[in-house]
């Protein structure tokens, strides 16, 4: 059975025979091993038939000795295409630099605009750009993606709070919200401060209005601490109280830890592969060398390659492998108790405000269990349990 497909690859000439004996032609090319397809006969005198380039040479030997005449009527196949192409050669060259400048071009980046911000936070925030390699002319594959870009600003520009990053084409657009500057207080309008939580007071400094506590008094949650009516009867007036009371508090904290723990750390060591892909198919570009790590992280970051103002179905990955070293931690009894303790007191603080103190630290229960260290520990904390309460009609 012929295969087109390597009929197609090698290439194949329709061969037209006029004279007698176009039979005995066919019959002699047959013997010879010529292969020979589609024959059609035209006339009493007239065929065509298809026969490899490959065999041309042996056909007109076979013909000289034939009372037939060969005359080549057509040609397909890979090496007339190519035969073809290469005379059009500077039509196919100018073409294929034309998609590659407009494909270079379209992953450029040709425009940077930023809204939202004032003149003198735009320069600061163009400057910092420009550090990071984000200009005019920059190839879009070779910068941070916006998730980074977008840390980096918030972090080095301190007049921003917010700052959108997105990519539109070739054009990367910044959206910015900048710190609002305090607008001048308001007049405070008549209140009382009341107990946010129970507690036993330890010390007040009031400012304004009129204390109804005093050290060493029990409070409950709720309750008046400092009233902003002051006067005689008769002649009172409402103020905004103001001031801090401070209240000895308790809190209860259970700390489960681990005598044994596994984890990674990064040892700084890494390589990168680059690759053009497709779908899920990955063509690998730079970055060949298996990484010889015992244990890794790997990070994945993805573009897509633009043409003009369209995603390409092409993209462009780099993944980064990272060593990491795995260490195990081993406590002793008195090491878990102790850390234990500590992360408690971490976890307790940061529950806290600023000026919340730890008087004392009370240990309510300790235990070893399935190969853990259980620890419930009892804190007492000197705060600020002052909150403000508006004064409301028929105080």
């Amino acid at each position: 059975m012929k295969n087109e497909w390597v009929d197609t690859l090698a290439g194949s000439v329709r061969v037209k025979a006029r004279g007698k004996g176009i039979e005995r032609l066919i019959n002699a090319c047959v013997r010879q091993g010529i292969a020979v397809w589609n024959v059609k006969k035209h006339s009493a005198d007239t065929a065509t038939f298809f026969i490899k380039l490959s065999d041309v040479k042996r056909l007109r030997h076979v013909a000289r000795q034939s009372e037939c005449k060969l005359s080549f009527v057509g040609r397909t196949g890979l090496p007339f295409f190519w035969r073809r192409a290469w005379r059009n050669s500077g039509f196919w060259l100018g073409l294929l630099l034309f998609i590659a400048m407009v494909f270079l071009l379209s992953n450029i980046v040709w425009k940077i605009e930023i809204k939202g911000a004032a003149p003198e936070t735009e320069h600061q925030i163009a400057r910092e750009l420009k550090r990071m390699g984000v200009e005019r002319g920059a190839f879009q594959f070779l910068l941070d993606d916006p998730e980074t870009l977008q840390k980096k600003l918030t972090e080095r520009v301190p007049d921003i709070t917010w700052v959108g990053v997105e990519w539109k084409g070739t054009s990367l657009h910044f959206r910015v919200v900048e710190k609002e500057i305090p607008e001048p207080k308001k007049p405070i309008p008549p209140r009382h401060l009341v107990a946010k939580k129970e507690a036993v007071i330890a010390d007040l400094f009031v400012e304004e209005g009129q204390p109804l506590v005093s050290v060493n008094d029990y409070v409950q949650k709720g309750q008046l601490l400092v009233s902003g009516i002051i006067g005689a009867e008769g002649r009172t007036k409402f103020v905004p109280a103001s001031g801090k009371v401070f209240g000895e508090t308790w809190y209860k904290s259970t700390v489960v830890l681990p005598l044994e723990t596994t984890f990674h750390v990064l040892t700084g060591k890494f390589t990168e592969r680059h690759y053009v892909g497709i779908g899920r198919l990955l063509i690998p570009v730079w970055g060949w060398k298996k990484p010889v790590f015992a244990h890794t992280i790997v990070e994945t970051e993805k573009r897509p390659f633009r043409f003009w103002k369209w995603d390409l179905p092409l993209y462009y990955e780099r993944i980064t492998i990272r060593e990491a070293e795995e260490v195990k931690r081993r406590y002793t009894w008195e090491e878990a108790f102790a850390e234990a303790k500590e992360i408690a007191r971490r976890e307790l603080r940061a529950k806290l405000p600023e000026e919340a103190a730890i008087r004392s630290e009370k240990v309510l229960h300790q235990a070893k269990e399935n190969g853990k260290v259980r620890v419930e520990l009892h804190y007492e904390v000197i705060e600020n349990i002052a909150v403000p309460q508006p004064i409301v009609q028929g105080d």
